[in-house]
């Protein structure tokens, strides 16, 4: 429910997000994110945690997503670079969240102090973006933002930088989703060591993450891509074939490595494409991810008929798709 609320607010998020009040949905949506993480730490029953996750979900989009294309409005140049030090908060994020609330419930204090907590934080981020210099925007009004963004949806390399960054996101978001089911029962792991194996696959994202930066200050970001993707094509059988757990261990380190890159690329590569549009970006990212959506629940249908150990292969095609789909230059 949350990510479907979501995903139907989002376009019109970008919609308006292209007009002068950006900054005022921004704030409005850090508000938002705010009270309804306050409300989760506070729930004390299902029915006051769904409707704070819909929210918190929904305005998250006008919060995080309308911020990350104003960063990609700041410099053009260094939009790919900016986008890769975008992910590596993100990846610092995913790899740091973990420890950090299983120290609040060592402690004591619990779950709920870690919500009450990032709703603080979240309201002095707010703070902070009241108080930075004005964004100087085009008076565009609301219904030639629809009409960009319904013409961005017709033009071929638009469409082919949504597919690459639906492709990517099998080796990242979809393949972490099954990880922990696939280490479990089919690997046969306990849950303990699964969990030590995500946090490897994390923990060395984030340095592929970081070394990402550097990467690209000698590398073509598509050449980088197009490398990448051709040894995960190897490596990812390679994972799904090998008995050993110790080989196995390292592969699932190799993949977490290379696919640094694989959202950051791509998804500067389409701001590239709507250059003072933006917030088009946001409003038609939901569409592909809702058509994107859909291979997550063909993997569960196909692993529930033939088994995860044969679903899991289907992800195989997602580098040689991409391999595939980049522009040759």
């Amino acid at each position: 429910m949350p990510i479907f609320c979501s995903l139907l607010l989002e376009p019109a998020i970008g919609l308006v997000g292209d007009t002068h009040r950006r900054r005022a949905l921004v704030v409005g949506g850090g508000i938002g994110f705010a009270a309804a993480i306050g409300a989760i730490a506070a729930a004390p029953a299902f029915g006051v945690l769904l409707p704070a996750l819909v929210v918190a979900y929904s305005t998250s989009g006008a919060f995080v997503s309308l911020s990350q294309a104003s960063l990609m409005d700041l410099d053009p140049v260094e939009r790919v670079r900016n986008m890769a030090r975008w992910t590596l908060v993100g990846s610092a994020g995913v790899v740091a969240a973990p420890p950090l609330l299983a120290v609040c419930v060592w402690l004591g204090i619990g779950w709920r102090a870690a919500f009450a907590a990032l709703a603080v934080v979240t309201l002095g981020l707010v703070v902070a973006i009241r108080r930075l210099p004005g964004e100087r925007r085009a008076h565009v009004d609301l219904a030639a933002s629809a009409r960009h963004a319904f013409e961005a949806l017709r033009r071929r390399d638009v469409l082919r930088w949504l597919l690459l960054l639906q492709l990517g996101d099998v080796m990242l978001d979809v393949f972490h989703g099954f990880l922990a089911l696939y280490l479990v029962d089919v690997a046969g792991l306990t849950a303990v060591h699964a969990a030590l194996a995500i946090s490897i696959w994390t923990g060395v994202g984030l340095l592929g993450d970081l070394l990402l930066l550097a990467v690209l200050r000698r590398v073509s970001p598509l050449a980088y891509l197009r490398a990448s993707a051709a040894i995960v094509a190897i490596a990812y059988p390679a994972f799904l074939l090998v008995p050993s757990l110790g080989a196995k261990l390292g592969l699932l380190a190799l993949l977490g490595l290379l696919n640094a890159g694989w959202y950051a690329i791509p998804q500067a590569r389409l701001y590239d494409e709507l250059p003072g549009a933006s917030g088009a970006v946001v409003a038609i990212g939901p569409l592909a991810g809702l058509a994107g959506g859909v291979l997550p629940l063909g993997i569960g249908y196909l692993a529930g008929a033939v088994g995860l150990a044969g679903a899991m292969w289907v992800m195989v095609a997602a580098p040689l798709l991409l391999l595939v789909a980049l522009p040759r230059r």
